[in-house]
C-alpha cells in the first residue's frame, strides 16, 4: 500500500503538516486554520480528566524498529494513564505484567468481525466467543456498537446481542465505539443520537461502561441529563412543545399514527393545518397540493393536475378539487425533506395511517388528557373564498363550535395564519389565541409593525433564522427579533425544529438538543417540531435543574465558529435579511365566499370541481372538452324530443 507514514517523519517534520477534514459530511471551512499535531505530552498538559492511549499498529512499528511497549511504559511513569487499548493481543500480553496493579486498565479493541487479529491469526468474530481468554490479559473490551445492537439490511435495529452481559459475567468492562452524530442512524432512533446513546445505557437489561464518540458533548449529555428519565420527569424548561403535523418525523404527517405518536411523545400543543375538499369538508394536511403529502400522483386523480399561478404551483392536484370520499382513497406519504443527503424517515411507515377530518382531529385532541391545547393553521383563505367558493375560516369556527371548544377552558385553542385578514376576522368573532406567522426570514421588526401585529394577534411564529441568522450553515450572530416581540408582550414560537443533522447549523454540533437549548435561552415560549419526543425530553432533562448547568447543556455562542476560519475559507458574504415593515403585515379584509358552481361528471362519472381562476392550458382543454360533450348530449336529447313530438 502506497502512502506517507508517520515513521518516515520526525516530529519537527510533522509540525509543517497541514491538517484537513477528510470526512466529507463535515465542513471543509477549517482546513486553512493552523492546527498542530499534538504529542501525548501536549495532550496531557491540557489537564484532561482522564487519559486513554490507543496503540493500533504495534506490529507495523516493530517492523520499523520502534517499540510502542517502551513508549507506553515510559509514558505511564510520567503521567497517569487510565486506559491503554490495542487491537493486537501480543502487544497487550507484552505489557500486562507491568499494569496488573495501579490505575491503568488494559483494553482489547475488537475490529470488524471478519478482520484478522495479527497475533493469533483468528478473526475478531471468533475471539469474541472466548472472553475468558481475553480476561487473562485485559480488563475490558472496546467493540464497534454494532456488536451490541446489530443493524439489518433495511437499516433497522435487530435484537441486541448478549455481549455486554457475557463480558460482565467474565469480569470484563465493555466500551462501545463509533458514535457519530453526523451520519445516518438506524431508523429506530428517529435521527436522534441521544436516543442511540440511551439504547446502550438505559434499556433495563444492560449498560455499557463507556462510549467512544466523535461528539463527546452528546455522549456526556445522554449519560448525565437524559438517562433513566421517565416521561413524568419534572419539567425544567417552561416552553411549549408544538407539533408540526403531529410526529411527522416518524409517520406521514396529519395521520392518526402521527398524532398518536405525538401524544405519546409528550407534545403540549397538537396541530392541524386545515385544507378544504371540493364538498366543503375541512381536514388536516400540510399542503394544499396533494402531491406533496399523499400518493395522488400514483392514482387516476393525477389526471386532474392543473397549474395554479395564484398558488405558485405547477401541475398540482389540489385538495379543493377532490371530495372527502375521494381523498379517503389516497394513501398518505411521509415527508423526506433531506432526500438529497440520502436521509430518509421511517420507510416502514412511509404510507401508513389515515387522514383525519378536522372534527376527528378535535375529538382526538380533546380525549388526550396530556395535550394542553390545539393549534389550527389556516392558509390561502382569501384565495379559497374568492376563487374556489370555500370558506375555510368559517369551516374552522364551525368545527370548533360543534366540538364544544367554544365553551370550555381545559384546552388552549390557538389559530395561526400568515394572513392577517384571517386573524382580524377571528378577532372580531372569537376569543381564541391568535398567532401571526412571519413567513420570511427577517433580521428585525419595526416597532410600528409590532404595534400593527398586536391589533390582530397575541402571539407570533418566526423561523429559526429570524433568531439566529446563518450563512452557509454557520451562525453569524443573533437578532433582536425575539426580545423586541417579548417587550411588546407577544408570545414567540419558533419553527421548524428537526432531528436530521443537516437541518442544524454547524455551531450546534449536529445535536438537536444543543439547538433547542440555545433557542430556549433567548426566552422563546415554544417550538414547533417534526419530532415532539426530542423537545419533550429536552424540557424535562435534569441538567437544566442543576445549580451550574454543564457545558453540554449550555447555549452556544452565535457566530463563534466564524473567527476560527482562515480568511480564504470564510463562507461568501450574503445580503442581509429584510426588516419586517408595517405594510408587510397589512391586508385587505377577507373577500366574501363566492357561490361555488355545482360539480359535473365526465367520462367515468368522477365529480370535477370548477377550475381555478388561473387554470393551465390543459385544464382549459379538459373543461372545454367536458362542456362540448355536455352540449353534444343535450343536442341529442333535444333532437329525440322533437322526433317524438313529431
Amino acid at each position: 500500500m502506497q502512502g506517507w507514514f508517520s515513521v518516515d517523519f520526525t516530529l519537527k517534520d510533522l509540525s509543517f503538516v497541514k491538517l484537513k477534514q477528510r470526512i466529507y459530511s463535515r465542513s471543509p471551512n477549517f482546513d486553512g486554520t493552523p492546527m498542530q499535531i499534538l504529542t501525548v505530552d501536549n495532550v496531557y498538559r491540557l489537564r484532561p480528566p482522564g487519559m486513554w492511549l490507543n496503540i493500533p499498529h504495534n506490529a507495523f512499528f516493530s517492523q520499523h524498529n520502534l517499540s510502542t511497549r517502551s513508549f507506553v511504559i515510559s509514558a505511564s511513569k510520567a503521567m497517569i494513564v487510565n486506559y491503554i487499548s490495542s487491537p493486537e493481543i501480543a502487544f497487550l500480553q507484552s505489557i500486562v505484567s507491568r499494569f496488573r496493579v495501579g490505575p491503568t486498565k488494559l483494553v482489547f479493541r475488537f475490529l470488524e468481525l471478519d478482520d484478522t487479529e495479527p497475533s493469533t491469526n483468528q478473526t475478531y468474530g471468533s475471539l469474541l466467543r472466548n472472553l475468558t481468554y481475553i480476561r487473562t490479559f485485559a480488563a475490558g473490551i472496546l467493540v464497534p456498537k454494532t456488536y451490541i445492537w446489530p443493524v439489518d439490511s433495511s437499516f433497522y435495529l435487530s435484537n441486541h446481542t448478549s455481549l455486554v452481559m457475557d463480558a460482565h459475567t467474565s469480569g470484563l468492562e465493555v466500551f462501545a465505539s463509533n458514535f457519530i452524530n453526523d451520519a445516518p442512524l438506524p431508523y429506530d432512533y428517529s435521527h436522534d443520537p441521544v436516543n442511540e446513546h440511551l439504547s446502550f445505557i438505559d434499556n433495563r437489561q444492560f449498560s455499557v461502561d463507556g462510549m467512544l464518540s466523535d461528539f463527546p458533548l452528546t455522549s456526556s449529555a445522554a449519560i448525565d441529563c437524559f438517562s433513566h428519565m421517565g416521561k413524568n420527569q419534572t419539567v425544567q424548561a417552561n416552553i411549549l412543545v408544538m407539533s408540526s403535523e403531529g410526529a411527522s418525523g416518524d409517520y406521514p404527517g396529519c395521520t392518526d399514527l402521527a398524532y398518536a405518536k405525538a401524544v405519546s411523545d409528550g407534545v403540549d400543543i397538537l396541530d392541524c393545518p386545515v385544507q378544504m375538499t371540493s364538498d366543503g369538508i375541512p381536514f388536516c394536511l400540510g399542503s394544499i397540493n396533494l402531491r406533496d403529502k399523499t400518493n395522488v400522483a400514483e392514482t387516476a386523480f393525477s389526471k386532474r393536475a392543473t397549474t395554479d399561478a395564484a398558488l405558485n404551483v405547477k401541475d398540482g392536484v389540489f385538495a379543493y378539487n377532490l371530495t372527502w370520499s375521494e381523498i379517503q382513497t389516497l394513501k398518505p406519504a411521509i415527508s423526506n425533506p433531506y432526500l438529497k443527503y440520502s436521509l430518509y424517515r421511517n420507510p416502514k411507515a412511509r404510507d401508513k395511517g389515515i387522514l383525519l377530518q378536522l372534527s376527528d382531529f378535535l375529538s382526538l385532541a380533546n380525549n388526550a388528557s396530556s395535550v394542553s391545547g390545539v393549534l389550527i393553521s389556516i392558509e390561502n383563505a382569501a384565495y379559497l373564498a374568492e376563487k374556489q367558493g370555500l370558506g375555510v375560516t368559517d369551516a374552522v369556527i364551525d368545527a370548533l363550535d360543534k366540538a364544544g371548544y367554544d365553551n370550555q377552558t381545559a384546552k388552549r385553542i390557538l389559530i395561526k395564519s400568515s394572513e392577517s385578514a384571517v386573524l382580524r376576522k377571528l378577532k372580531s368573532s372569537s376569543d381564541y389565541e391568535l398567532v401571526y406567522v412571519v413567513d420570511e426570514d427577517v433580521r428585525d421588526i419595526s416597532n410600528a409593525t409590532i404595534l400593527e401585529i398586536k391589533t390582530f394577534a397575541g402571539s407570533v411564529v418566526v423561523s429559526k433564522k429570524c433568531v439566529f441568522p446563518s450563512n452557509a450553515a454557520f451562525l453569524v450572530g443573533q437578532t433582536a427579533v425575539v426580545p423586541k416581540l417579548k417587550a411588546f408582550n407577544l408570545s414567540v414560537y419558533v419553527q421548524l425544529f428537526q432531528n436530521e443533522f443537516v437541518s442544524q447549523p454547524w455551531d450546534f454540533f449536529s445535536d438537536a438538543y444543543v439547538e433547542i437549548s440555545t433557542h430556549t435561552y433567548m426566552g422563546i415560549d415554544g417550538i414547533v417540531t417534526d419530532f415532539p419526543a426530542t423537545a419533550a425530553k429536552f424540557k424535562r432533562n435534569r441538567c437544566l435543574g442543576y445549580a451550574n448547568v454543564p457545558p453540554y447543556m449550555s447555549p452556544v455562542q452565535p457566530g463563534g465558529l466564524i473567527p476560527l476560519m482562515a480568511k480564504g475559507f470564510l463562507p461568501p458574504a450574503e445580503a442581509p435579511n429584510p426588516v419586517l415593515m408595517e405594510n408587510d403585515v397589512s391586508e385587505a379584509p377577507l373577500p366574501a365566499v363566492r357561490e361555488r358552481p355545482r360539480s359535473f361528471s365526465v367520462g367515468n362519472g368522477s365529480a370535477v370541481a370548477p377550475a381555478s381562476a388561473n387554470p393551465s392550458q390543459n385544464g382549459d382543454q379538459r373543461l372545454m372538452g367536458a362542456s362540448s360533450r355536455l352540449v353534444f348530449f343535450l343536442g341529442i336529447i333535444i333532437s329525440m324530443a322533437i322526433l317524438l313530438c313529431v
